[in-house]
């Protein structure tokens, strides 16, 4: 096993002086140093809360320079940090919370209530306009020593997915991992230290971590961070030309695509566009083209780091809609349903192996064992096929899992949220093409006899109230049963959204 020095304390000694990261909003700015002394301090005020080496620690907050200096405090600290998703009503992150049972749990000013209703034992903001959030009672503390090395195999963060049960589960996220994927993406994209990257995507997605901030950080370039996405901010920054490498999930491209400014700025300041989340319709791809714009769509999980492909800028317009070729870090099979491997040409599920997957999910050993093959090589559950050349194309999931506006929506999981309701027998939920959101959920649902009239608003009104609002089902359609099998599953290929 090998180790990972301590990234800050190596990035200050190299480019000290460097500014690291900005936030336009707020107007902090911190340079290399200041990113390091900064997560030092923020390690010995975790030490002082009872903070462990391998105890966990929660943060429940939209995009910060904070989050990035607690992530890097827990590695000199060797605690393991687990961001929240704010999306989600408190019943929700009490799941969670119970799954990853954290000593200390931080927040945003605007997540306050919703912390308090967590029961975490010790609590307190991270960022806030008081005297005692994070940020300032830090200073108080001496920086603390941190470890030499960070063991690659050793748990750094966990990112909660919800699996087609609905049952979620953390994916552990290692020092190598991370490793990895700036290895992955950093020959993919030539990445720099002279680049300036946008931050923006949520901190509880694989995406607001890695792609691009972590490879940008590891690499001494700048991290601009927005709380989260606001067009009219990137506008602003991408017609000042203040952004070398930018990444963005389909639904980004199209609001930008949308901006009444989107016509007059020049694009091309920009060396390198990604996509990923979700495959970029050709017509968005095509609309970028006319721009002088070659958007990379590309692929990973948050099972692999995230990277494994990303298109090369260079074969885009003759490939639209492929993701490339694996990185150089990843190797990739295509296997039928007998594990035998697919022929060019043939669609299979995508098998991927390397040192840059998680060694598996916190606590599921089951889980874990179910994903894995005996030999290492990770069952993604997607399906996939290759052309002549060696590209990859993404043609399908074999899991009933959708993307809404760049989020990950798990039919099981609204489902079983969806049938606590004393008026529903039963529900399957399917996902449909949406032009704002790229894809969004229709709930088929099968009332209980004698549930009298039931409007679409109310069950609307129920889920706001029981779950986060991108996996609320644009629509409801109430039918008397539904097509099934001879052992009664439901046929939900036969619904038609």
């Amino acid at each position: 096993m090998f180790s990972l020095f301590d990234i800050t304390a190596k990035r200050a000694s190299l480019d000290g002086d460097k500014v690291a990261m900005q936030e336009p909003g707020s107007g902090r700015s911190v340079t290399y140093s200041a990113l390091d002394q900064n997560a030092a301090k923020t390690a010995s005020f975790l030490a002082a809360q009872g903070i462990n080496p391998g105890d966990r620690v929660a943060v429940l907050c939209q995009n910060s320079i904070a989050f990035f200096e607690t992530l890097f405090a827990c590695g000199k600290l060797g605690a393991v940090l687990v961001p929240l998703n704010w999306r989600m009503p408190a019943n929700e992150l009490r799941t969670l919370i119970a799954d990853c049972t954290p000593g200390l749990l931080l927040f945003d000013e605007t997540f306050r209530e919703t912390a308090t209703e967590l029961g975490v034992a010790k609590f307190a903001p991270l960022v806030s306009d008081a005297a005692d959030d994070l940020v300032a009672l830090r200073e108080s503390f001496e920086p603390h020593k941190g470890r030499l090395s960070w063991p690659a195999d050793d748990a750094w963060y966990l990112l909660y997915t919800s699996g087609t049960t609905g049952v979620p589960k953390a994916v552990i996220q290692t020092y190598g991992m991370a490793l990895v994927n700036y290895i992955n993406l950093g020959q993919a994209i030539t990445l720099t230290s002279e680049d300036r990257t946008l931050n923006f995507l949520p901190l509880f997605h694989t995406a607001g971590i890695n792609l691009y901030t972590l490879p940008t950080l590891i690499a001494g370039g700048t991290v601009t961070v927005l709380p989260a996405f606001d067009e009219e901010v990137v506008i602003d920054l991408l017609e000042a030309g203040d952004l070398d490498t930018f990444f963005g999930v389909p639904a980004v491209y199209q609001l930008l695509s949308l901006h009444p400014r989107f016509g007059e700025v020049d694009l091309t300041k920009v060396r390198n566009w990604g996509c990923g989340g979700a495959p970029l319709s050709d017509a968005l791809v095509t609309l970028y083209q006319d721009r002088g714009i070659v958007v990379c769509n590309g692929y990973g999980m948050t099972e692999t780091g995230p990277t494994v492909f990303l298109m090369d800028p260079a074969h885009v317009k003759e490939k639209i809609g492929s993701v490339g070729k694996a990185q150089i870090m990843t190797a990739v099979r295509i296997m039928d349903e007998s594990g035998a491997d697919v022929p060019e040409g043939g669609v299979g599920e995508m098998w991927l192996k390397g040192p840059g997957l998680t060694p598996g999910y916190w606590n599921k050993p089951e889980a874990t064992a179910t994903a894995f093959t005996e030999d290492g090589w990770l069952r993604t559950g997607d399906l996939a096929q290759t052309d002549e050349d060696g590209f990859f194309y993404i043609v399908g999931r074999a899991k009933e899992m959708f993307i809404s506006g760049g989020e990950n929506v798990y039919p099981a999981e609204v489902e079983n949220i969806l049938c606590d309701h004393p008026a529903v027998l039963e529900v399957a939920v399917v996902g449909k093409q949406d032009e704002k959101w790229g894809e969004v959920g229709v709930a088929f649902t099968m009332l209980r006899e004698g549930a009298g009239q039931m409007s679409q608003d109310t069950l609307r009104a129920y889920c706001r109230e029981n779950m986060a609002a991108y996996k609320i089902p644009k629509e409801f359609v109430f039918v008397g049963d539904f097509p099934r099998t001879a052992a009664g599953k439901i046929q939900k290929h036969l619904l038609k959204p």
